[in-house]
C-alpha cells in the first residue's frame, strides 16, 4: 500500500499497527569554518579558537562542528572581518583592533591605549553597555560578536636600543598592533602593522627597530630576545585586550535557540581559558628570558606621560569625526573612570603591598 494513503486512511495508529515506520527527518549536521588571525605556533591565542570549536562539538554531541584555520590558510590574518562579513566563512577569531582602519570603533571592542583592564573590559561588556553598543556597531558589518579571550595587560615590547627618554621614540620604526600606532605616530614614532608570524624576521633584519606582541610566554616562543635585548613595560596600549569570535549574522540567526546558547557558552569558556593560560605561563617564561640575558626596563616617565596626553587628545579628535566613536567612547570612558575609582581602594592597593613583599623577599 502507498505510505501516504495508509497514513491518510488509517491514521498513525494504523501505521504503527501495520509495522510500517513513519518517515523521520533527522536534523542536518552543521559544519562551519573559523578563520583565525593567529598562527598555530601561538598556542594560547590560536588555542582560544580551538577551545571554542571543541566545546561546541562536545555540547552538541558532534552535530555542530567548526573547523579552525590558522592565519593564511583560508585568508590573510587581517582579512578575517571581510571574510565573515561577506559570508566566505561563518566565523573568525581575532583581535578586533586590527581593523581600526575600517573604523576606530573596532579598537573599543578590543583595546585602546590606557583603556580598561581585563576585568573591567569583561564587566563593561557583560554588566555595562559594552556588548549592546558593540553589537549595534557590528551589525553594520553583518557581524555579531562574542568575547572569547583576553591576554591581560601586556608587555611594552622589544627594542634593539635602550629607550632613555621620549627623544628615543622619534623616528623609531615600531611594530605595534592596531590602534596604538596612531598614538606612537603622534609621539614621533613610525608604526608598522605586521602579523605575528612575520615580526621576528623584520626585527632580525633591522626592517624595524622594535616590536611588541603579547608577553613573555609568546615572546619566548617567538624568539624576540635573540634579536633585541631590551624588554620594556608596561604595554600601555594594551591594558586588557579582548579577543572575539565574530560570526556572520545570517549564519548565527539560522541556528536553533539551543545552538545559539551553546555558541555563547563555548565562547565564554574560551574567554576564561586564554587569560588563565597566560597568567599561569607568563611568570616562568619571564624568568627564562631574564636568565638568557634579557634586560627588563620600565618606560621612562616622560614616555608614559606623553603617551597618555596624546591618547586623550586623539580620542577627542576622533569624536569630532566619527559619530559611532563619540557615542560608544562616552560610555566606555565613564565606565573606566568609575572602575578605576573603585580599583584604587582594592586591587591596586593590595597588589602594590604584596608586590613589595615579593621584592623584599618576605613572600
Amino acid at each position: 500500500m502507498d505510505r501516504r494513503s495508509l497514513i491518510k486512511n488509517a491514521g498513525i495508529a494504523g501505521v504503527l499497527a501495520s509495522g510500517i515506520a513513519p518517515a523521520v527527518h533527522a536534523q542536518a549536521a552543521i559544519r562551519w569554518r573559523l578563520a583565525s588571525s593567529f598562527p598555530k605556533s601561538l598556542d594560547t591565542l590560536y588555542g582560544g579558537a580551538e577551545v571554542f570549536a571543541d566545546r561546541v562539538k562536545a555540547m552538541t554531541g558532534g552535530k555542530f562542528e567548526i573547523s579552525t584555520h590558522a592565519a593564511g590558510e583560508l585568508m590573510p590574518a587581517f582579512g578575517v572581518v571581510d571574510g565573515v562579513q561577506q559570508g566566505t566563512v561563518e566565523c573568525a577569531h581575532t583581535a578586533p583592533y586590527y581593523f581600526f582602519g575600517k573604523s576606530e570603533v573596532f579598537a573599543l571592542g578590543c583595546a585602546i591605549p590606557f583603556g580598561l583592564n581585563s576585568r573591567q573590559m569583561t564587566a563593561w561588556m557583560h554588566e555595562g553597555n559594552g556588548l549592546k553598543l558593540m553589537r549595534e556597531f557590528y551589525a553594520k558589518y553583518n557581524i555579531i560578536n562574542f568575547p572569547a579571550g583576553n591576554t591581560g595587560a601586556q608587555m611594552g615590547g622589544w627594542y634593539r636600543k635602550e629607550i632613555k627618554s621620549i627623544a628615543d621614540i622619534k623616528g623609531l620604526k615600531f611594530r605595534v598592533g592596531g590602534f596604538a600606532g596612531r598614538v606612537v605616530e603622534r609621539m614621533g614614532g613610525v608604526p608598522q602593522n605586521i602579523p605575528g608570524g612575520e615580526i621576528y624576521q623584520a626585527l632580525e633584519k633591522g626592517t624595524i627597530d622594535a616590536a611588541e606582541w603579547v608577553g613573555p610566554y609568546d615572546d619566548l616562543k617567538l624568539g624576540f630576545h635573540k634579536v633585541a635585548q631590551f624588554y620594556y613595560y608596561p604595554g600601555w596600549w594594551e591594558v586588557g585586550p579582548e579577543l572575539d569570535v565574530l560570526i556572520n549574522t545570517k549564519a548565527f540567526e539560522a541556528l536553533s535557540a539551543e545552538n545559539k546558547a551553546i555558541v555563547q557558552a563555548a565562547a565564554a569558556e574560551a574567554h576564561h581559558h586564554v587569560q588563565a593560560r597566560y597568567d599561569a605561563r607568563n611568570p616562568d617564561a619571564l624568568k627564562t628570558l631574564v636568565a638568557q640575558g634579557t634586560k627588563l626596563r620600565p618606560f621612562p616617565a616622560d614616555v608614559m606621560n606623553t603617551a597618555f596626553k596624546q591618547s586623550m587628545a586623539l580620542y577627542d579628535e576622533i569624536g569630532t569625526k566619527n559619530a559611532d566613536w563619540k557615542k560608544i567612547y562616552a560610555d566606555y570612558s565613564k565606565f573606566r573612570q568609575e572602575e578605576n575609582l573603585w580599583f584604587q581602594f582594592t586591587e591596586a592597593s593590595l597588589d602594590n603591598f604584596l608586590q613589595a613583599q615579593v621584592k623584599a623577599k618576605r613572600l
